[in-house]
């Protein structure tokens, strides 16, 4: 499969999949508080590919691994925990709606620290997107949702994304997807995640009632598929084309969103067919060849 076609497929299930990640988080909330559901999605995710990390342990990138760190911190964990927060305040449709600012972090983080170009076109299409993310945004009547401090919480995790995918874009290409993914789970933020998971007293209240089950499922549904699954794919998305190519996976995952409140009872207004058709049209800009 060429390159080309690959990052299209990649895009179009990363944003199914992170696109369902906000309904996970809420529900998974409903079941642990908002530090538990960001400890327990990155521990099942670093004892899952545990294997994979020991197996390739030779391939660990010890002269990167200030930047493996970095990407690790930013990417994986402190969004881990600032998406949940915000969740008790916000509706998982604004928080993936917020989400879509990456592209935009992107652009200047990439270019402020590692110089990365951007054309006029890219610029363009991401703009043309962003606004339909706006209309996503205000047209649904849940403009009352928008409070400042979960807002600022999700602008900071999103933040976060950008600096991670540029890092790893920039720092760590030479690994492959699968044992970057694996190396960033089980070693980088597994002992981490353990020592944040005991001082919530998740394993001392623990009981292995319905309730609690129920709620280790979304989030183990959270972990395997939203977190170790879809990074290996970032991974191999940033490998074969551009970090602001691969954050506009952020500007489709609010359509999935709005598409799982629709299955939940909610409803879609007109302006928000308006806006998801317009973030399409933005990304069909992307998608055509520019003229030399």
């Amino acid at each position: 499969m060429n390159a080309d076609k690959e990052k299209w497929i990649l895009l179009a299930v990363l944003s199914i999949i992170w696109g369902s990640s906000f309904i996970l988080i809420k529900k998974s909330l409903e079941h642990f508080n908002p530090f538990q559901v960001g400890s327990l999605r990155v521990l099942i995710a670093g004892i899952i590919l545990l294997p994979v990390a020991v197996s390739n342990y030779r391939l660990f990138p010890k002269r990167h691994l200030k930047w493996l760190i970095l990407a690790a911190f930013t990417g994986n964990f402190i969004p881990m925990f600032l998406f949940p927060i915000a969740e008790t305040e916000v509706s998982s449709s604004i928080a993936g709606i917020i989400n879509s600012m990456m592209p935009i972090f992107v652009i200047i983080v990439g270019g402020l620290i590692w110089k990365f170009e951007t054309t006029k076109k890219q610029i363009i299409g991401t703009l043309i997107s962003f606004t339909g993310v706006c209309i996503l945004a205000f047209g649904g009547g849940e403009s009352a949702d928008f409070k400042i401090i979960p807002i600022l919480l999700l602008l900071l995790a999103t933040l976060c994304y950008a600096l991670s995918t540029t890092t790893v874009k920039s720092k760590l290409m030479e690994v492959s997807s699968t044992v970057l993914s694996a190396f960033v789970f089980s070693f980088v933020l597994f002992f981490p995640s353990v020592i944040a998971l005991s001082f919530t007293g998740f394993f001392s209240e623990f009981t292995f009632s319905k309730d609690n089950m129920l709620g280790l499922l979304f989030v183990s549904l959270l972990s395997v598929f939203g977190t170790g699954l879809a990074m290996m794919m970032n991974y191999r998305l940033l490998k074969v084309s551009s970090p602001l190519f691969a954050s506009t996976v952020t500007l489709i995952m609010p359509i999935v969103a709005i598409i799982w409140g629709i299955i939940d009872g909610e409803k879609l207004t007109y302006l928000q067919f308006i806006g998801a058709g317009i973030i399409i049209a933005g990304l069909i800009f992307l998608r055509t060849n520019q003229k030399k």
